[in-house]
């Protein structure tokens, strides 16, 4: 069964939006924890538009009590400044399950592509190590398309995620047979060389089961800007489980 993360950013953006502490991000992570999900995932940027270093620290603590995994995305090239103190420093202090690289920047609304493994492998290499040792998994963020998927495992990844924004819009657009196979055929690369799988990004309810059945032995999706929406309506509870049945 693919495993279901559920990102808690967008709560964060919400609070932060007022200021003060609601709505808790921590009890949202333990509504959707109750409601089943298998993870929990952050993505804190370096200008704290949402997830705050403090609230990687706080989940870090609610997972490791529930014995649920936490994955913390972010850009390892990112430097630290004031109230970020760095991806990998906070991967060492929290000691996370899933470490996913991602190679945005400050600009980006949200990320929107993946590594570049002619330019960024070498750079990755020692990162990737580094984060090994304080004994996370590695996925590394890639569009479909990338031609040199082997080149994650040649640096040390563990897995993939593959950036699933092209899919989204294809299906919303009402045709994405093109993208599916696309997919597939990147999900295939990827396991003939030793890498797992993950997938995210614009996933929802109303594409994620056509996502699943093209797309083969997906081991994670990480979805949370389409579940926290839809659980505007019908609730975290009712919408993490209905993202678990479709499963």
């Amino acid at each position: 069964m693919t495993q279901l993360s559920v990102n808690v950013n967008k709560i964060a953006v919400l609070r932060n939006s007022r200021g003060g502490t609601d709505p808790d991000v921590l009890q949202a992570a333990r509504a959707c924890l109750d409601a089943g999900a298998h993870g929990i995932t952050v993505h804190p940027r370096p200008d704290r538009r949402h997830i705050h270093a403090e609230d990687v620290l706080a989940l870090s603590a609610l997972t490791t009590a529930r014995g649920i995994e936490f994955n913390i995305e972010g850009n390892p090239f990112a430097p630290p400044r004031e109230g970020y103190p760095g991806l990998l420093p906070l991967c060492e202090q929290t000691r996370p399950a899933q470490a996913t690289l991602v190679p945005d920047g400050d600009g980006q609304l949200t990320s929107d592509h993946g590594f570049d493994f002619a330019r960024d492998a070498e750079r990755l290499r020692p990162l990737i190590a580094a984060l090994k040792s304080y004994g996370c998994r590695v996925s590394l963020f890639v569009d479909a398309g990338n031609p040199d998927l082997a080149q994650a495992a040649a640096i040390g990844a563990d897995r993939i995620e593959l950036y699933t924004g092209p899919y989204a819009e294809a299906h919303a657009a009402g045709d994405a047979t093109a993208m599916l196979a696309l997919f597939a055929d990147a999900a295939r690369r990827a396991q003939a060389v030793g890498l797992g799988v993950n997938a995210g990004h614009d996933l929802s309810q109303d594409n994620l089961a056509d996502f699943l059945r093209a797309v083969p032995d997906v081991l994670e999706v990480s979805i949370g800007h389409a579940l926290i929406s839809e659980a505007l309506y019908d609730g975290l509870d009712a919408t993490v489980k209905g993202y678990l049945a479709l499963l």
